[in-house]
């Protein structure tokens, strides 16, 4: 593509600011939290059509799913179209469903994570076809609207590759970042422990093992393993956070014989599955404390009725710099 043409189209796009923003309005105003995006993907698919993409389609899961070209060159943009609930919606300074502009600035849920990529990949397959109907392109680009991502991470894309056969050469992630180039992302991991005792009457709790007490000295370790995590370039630290806990005993007046927490666990570069299973396992030993540890598995059921199901387990991925990918993002970001 030429300077000349690089132009047009830049210029073509300032032309549509407006109805982006419309269709960012829009996109806002139709709730899609995940597993029922239904409504969000028919809008989408509607507006692909409109705008004569050479194929617009939900696929087996119930991404949205337009295509322009069939060129060797496969490029694929993403944006998931869920969002997570809303569950204190009077805290709102607008209703998060309204998408309301108030002094250039637009507010309502996935407002930034991430329904404007969407309505910008829209904009720009519009474009597209406007400046070169259907001459042949060197490229084929897949622009999605992936479902389920708040849930299950990468799985949207990992079906779209494994069940519906597009394997994409590059992909554009339409991740907030304000706007600069992310040439990574750290991985994400769920693990789950579990402590056993000995139940027995609290009146008589000595002679009974208590599996909250076993668990407080692992997770007193853990928070201290957060502490000692190493940054490594250009992603940062690592962090391991507990986020539940739950316990089981005969009644409230016994000694729990059951404990079992959650983790979530973020990874930076250098860091697996593997080593995060040992470093927790590493805890165990060191306190002296049989604990099960263990990944646990995914599984839900898209808004299309499709079940799946997927270890709880998202790698960390990174490109170089020099990578071709990366250096076509900054010129066009420049």
């Amino acid at each position: 593509m030429n300077t000349t043409e690089t132009k047009l189209i830049q210029e073509k796009i300032s032309g549509y600011r407006k109805e982006l923003f419309s269709l960012i309005q829009r996109l806002i105003q139709i709730r899609s939290y995940s597993g029922e995006e239904q409504e969000i993907v028919e809008f989408i698919l509607s507006k692909m059509r409109e705008y004569g993409f050479d194929e617009a389609f939900a696929d087996g899961l119930g991404n949205a799913v337009g295509r322009i070209g069939n060129g060797p060159v496969k490029i694929l943009f993403d944006a998931h179209i869920d969002t997570v609930k809303v569950t204190e919606g009077e805290n709102w300074t607008y209703p998060p469903f309204e998408g309301k502009i108030v002094d250039g600035k637009i507010y309502g849920r996935g407002a930034v994570d991430e329904k404007p990529a969407m309505a910008g990949y829209l904009i720009a397959g519009k474009v597209l076809k406007e400046m070169y109907g259907n001459q042949p392109l060197p490229f084929t680009l897949y622009a999605v609207g992936s479902v389920l991502e708040e849930d299950c991470d990468g799985y949207p894309l990992l079906h779209l590759i494994e069940k519906e056969g597009i394997r994409p050469d590059y992909v554009l992630l339409g991740e907030p970042t304000d706007l600069r180039v992310y040439r990574g992302q750290r991985g994400r991991m769920e693990v789950e422990i579990a402590t056993h005792g000995k139940s027995a009457h609290g009146a008589h709790n000595q002679q009974g093992i208590n599996a909250i007490y076993k668990m407080a000295k692992i997770v007193s370790e853990i928070e201290q393993l957060d502490a000692n995590l190493q940054p490594v370039e250009p992603l940062g630290k690592g962090s391991i956070t507990v986020s539940d806990i739950s316990s089981k005993a005969p009644s409230l007046c016994s000694v729990p014989d059951y404990c079992r927490i959650h983790i979530d666990r973020r990874l930076t570069v250098g860091e697996t599955q593997e080593l995060v299973v040992q470093q927790l396992q590493e805890i165990a030993q060191k306190l002296g404390i049989k604990a099960n540890i263990w990944i646990p598995m995914y599984r839900g059921k898209s808004w299309k009725g499709t079940e799946f199901e997927q270890d709880a387990y998202f790698p960390t991925w990174i490109l170089e710099e020099e990578h071709p990918l990366v250096q076509a993002a900054l010129d066009s970001a420049a």
